[in-house]
């Protein structure tokens, strides 16, 4: 079997799609294959980009050609093309929402915080994980860090990640296409706290973020408050499990 047969394998297991972090996962334990690379992890994102086999579903989120008409409806909703048709669209929005708040939850937990997510948003399957963000998280009540009526306003954020005194540490809001104003005013409510807070967007809207933030009543966070794109979540996400696999244990 080769390196791509063992990509295939582990794709058509799990339904045929991955996320390169679950195939970082599976595909090295795939029984007779043989590696002879200190870099396994490139030669499996360099697999993937053969279009003859996979495309490209959303950033660090891949697929079989030979399974494009097979995949799950919460996949499908990702592509971009499903903006083609206003409800396919709507729902190819609130897949890729749950998506990327899957993402930044398990970049949190690789990398040691307490992850939580609003409660209306844990029976969300994220695509790609095959998990609830329910079942991703690593607390479930939310910490009563400061004032009862702060923290009304800021429980809804999307992610938050807290460190081991029950603080935030970041804070993220999806806004695929809805407008920042409401995210950013949720963050100057936590302008007192050391709290790193994040817009996680398509990079499209990066000039946007940039105007909107400029406005006076955000100046309180306009020096905490930093632009994600999409794609810069995959690869943290992707570059944070292979710290998390080489750190030490025990």
């Amino acid at each position: 079997m080769t390196q791509r047969d063992a990509v295939i394998r582990v794709m058509e297991e799990n339904g045929g799609y991955a996320t390169l972090v679950f195939l970082y996962e599976k595909a090295l334990q795939v029984p007779g294959v043989k590696w002879n690379t200190k870099t396994p992890y490139a030669t499996i994102c360099r697999i993937v980009q053969d279009s003859r086999f996979f495309f490209k579903v959303k950033p660090g989120l891949w697929a079989l050609n030979s399974c494009r008409d097979k995949l799950p409806r919460e996949i499908i909703s990702l592509l971009d093309e499903s903006a083609e048709e206003t409800e396919r669209a709507a729902s190819g929005r609130q897949s890729a929402h749950s998506y990327y708040q899957g993402l930044l939850v398990q970049i949190g937990n690789f990398e040691g915080y307490e992850t939580y997510v609003p409660p209306q948003d844990r029976n969300k399957v994220v695509p790609g994980l095959n998990q609830k963000l329910g079942e991703l998280i690593k607390i479930s009540d939310f910490p009563s860090f400061t004032y009862q009526d702060i923290l009304q306003r800021v429980k809804f954020i999307d992610v938050f990640w807290f460190n081991k005194s029950g603080f935030p540490a970041r804070v993220f809001e999806i806004e695929n296409t809805t407008d920042f104003s409401h995210a950013l005013a949720r963050f100057v409510e936590l302008q007192d706290f050391r709290v790193q807070m994040y817009i996680v967007a398509p990079k499209e809207r990066y000039q946007e973020f940039q105007d909107r933030l400029a406005y006076r009543a955000f100046n309180p966070v306009k020096n905490s408050v930093c632009f994600l794109s999409y794609d810069e979540v995959a690869v943290w996400h992707e570059n944070s499990y292979k710290l998390y696999r080489t750190r030490p244990t025990g």
